[in-house]
């Protein structure tokens, strides 16, 4: 039998395991002595009143002991034989479609244009201290996807989408700390998340898959509305019955690819805006109510949403403790993204704070079709770029310039590395981009008193936020409804919005091919 209690504790108290026990059988009251494990099942802080505390869920085991979980990787098959598939992407949604389809008895078969974790790095390093941009390896492209060097959040709220345990576990049983499955807001660290894409590596490679970097797809072979396969840099013909498509929100040439070939696809809603930074100190003092953060607590986030104009504004993809960095795709492009380092003890906190579009925020670009959204994005990263001396320097202004339009004299520090330049950007943004954020930010003030300071830095521009596209598919099949075998996955279809979104995403669609190929 399990008793589940909630337990409310400070946050000095949160490594006493023996308190946790002793206050948790007296608030289950039943017996000490048939209370045979204890387990915590979740972890959330409340900084609503003075007084903080962590809520701990916690589940007593009486009269029983638990059974031990069977290991999720000791349910995967070897695969060397077996029936394959194609995945275009080596991002979560294709690297967890690749582990459900070795536990499914299915060999997957990767194509990433990026490199492995490892190599990535010096391609980093150049956008960050040169602003060098490899359009192939980058922020965005590369193993493990966008999310592997732009911060390791795991919160979704993707709950009936799949088994976000399940997606957890598999990180915990790759390296990743059990802590994971307990926090309300999980988060790995893009220090620490390498190594645990590195591990799924070679989990698929021992099981009998196979993984191909610097393989860019450029075509799909299709004949009479069936998929045949993918070409490889323009030249190599992989044959195959299925193609996984899981190429993430900026893999821009898959789209001119479809609309080249002709091939059904959505616009979809979308955001842009800016990356706010503010002193992680200042964070800390907002939300905590106390004026130094005790190391007992995790640096403070937030988060913030209001209308504008029928529009919503929100803070997004928040990075407490964190870092801004250049996530530019291609060179003439100004794009920002923000990370955490596990510790997430940076001085600094940032978060994207951006706009809705609507398709009738397009009009302008309606000669784009159904890439409207696309070009949308793309002009205002190229505005920005040749506004700046064709670096990755960004442009930025205090918070309280940019609301009052206003270029600012000097800026903050900050943690960009490629340095910040100031420049009009109530100028340079769309004007109803504009127009709402400054109204946004006003409301954030208010909800949230302090934010709105002189020592925050705006920088321009968030505008990945999600793809402006959707490549559509069957509700139960999973395929795309004019090509057979054709699975469009992940955040680059439109499907995910995340690490463990886009995982479980890539799950599912491993079932369906699975169910595809099995005739099921």
């Amino acid at each position: 039998m399990i008793k589940k209690v909630e337990l409310p504790l400070r946050p000095e108290e949160l490594e006493d395991h023996d308190l946790i026990r002793r206050k948790a059988i007296k608030k289950s009251g039943v017996n000490p002595k048939r209370v045979k494990d204890l387990r915590i099942v979740r972890r959330s802080i409340d900084a609503r009143q003075k007084q903080i505390y962590f809520r701990l869920q916690v589940e007593l085991y009486l009269d029983e002991i638990p059974v031990p979980s069977i290991p999720l990787l000791s349910k995967l098959q070897m695969v060397h034989d077996a029936p394959s598939a194609i995945i275009v992407g080596a991002g979560p949604a294709g690297y967890f479609a690749a582990l459900e389809m070795i536990e499914l008895g299915l060999r997957p078969i990767i194509f990433d244009r990026g490199k492995d974790v490892r190599a990535r790095r010096r391609d980093l390093k150049a956008i960050q201290q040169s602003g060098i941009v490899n359009p192939h390896s980058n922020y965005c492209y590369g193993e493990g996807g966008a999310g592997t060097y732009s911060d390791g959040k795991l919160y979704t709220r993707s709950h009936k989408r799949g088994n976000i345990e399940k997606a957890l576990q598999l990180l915990v049983e790759h390296g990743a700390t059990s802590d994971i499955m307990v926090d309300a807001h999980p988060h790995i660290g893009s220090n620490k998340l390498p190594k645990i894409v590195g591990n799924i590596r070679e989990t698929i490679l021992k099981h009998g898959g196979s993984i191909h970097f610097n393989s860019f797809v450029t075509d799909l072979m299709i004949e009479n509305g069936v998929v045949r396969g993918v070409v490889v840099n323009e030249a190599q013909e992989h044959s195959a019955e299925v193609v996984v498509l899981a190429t993430g929100h900026s893999a821009r040439d898959i789209y001119h690819l479809f609309q080249q070939k002709g091939i059904l696809m959505e616009p979809k809603s979308f955001a842009l805006g800016v990356r706010v930074e503010h002193p992680q100190p200042l964070i800390d003092q907002i939300q905590y109510k106390t004026a130094t953060r005790t190391a007992t607590l995790p640096a403070a986030s937030y988060r913030l949403a209001c209308q504008v104009e029928g529009r919503g504004v929100f803070s997004f993809c928040m990075c407490p403790g964190g870092l801004v960095v250049p996530a530019a795709t291609a060179p003439g492009e100004l794009v920002v993204n923000g990370m955490s380092m596990s510790r997430r003890d940076s001085p600094f906190a940032n978060s994207g704070t951006v706009v809705a579009v609507e398709q009738e925020d397009l009009i302008p670009y309606s000669e784009h079709g159904i890439l409207a959204g696309l070009a949308f994005q793309q002009s205002v990263e190229q505005k920005l770029f040749k506004y700046g001396d064709g670096s990755q320097q960004a442009p930025a202004q205090r918070m309280t310039d940019f609301v009052n339009g206003k270029k600012s004299t000097t800026l903050p520090p900050s943690s960009y590395i490629p340095g910040l330049y100031s420049a009009p950007l109530h100028e340079l943004l769309p004007k109803g981009i504009y127009r709402r954020l400054r109204k946004g930010m006003m409301e954030f003030g208010k909800k949230m008193p302090g934010y709105m300071i002189e020592d925050a830095n705006v920088i321009g521009t968030e505008s990945r936020t999600s793809s402006p596209v959707r490549i559509p598919r069957d509700k139960i099949s999973y395929q795309h409804p004019e090509i057979n075998g054709l699975f469009p996955c992940g955040e680059g279809a439109g499907y995910a919005g995340g690490i463990i979104s886009a995982a479980m995403d890539g799950q599912n669609v491993a079932r369906a091919v699975s169910r595809f190929l099995n005739d099921e």
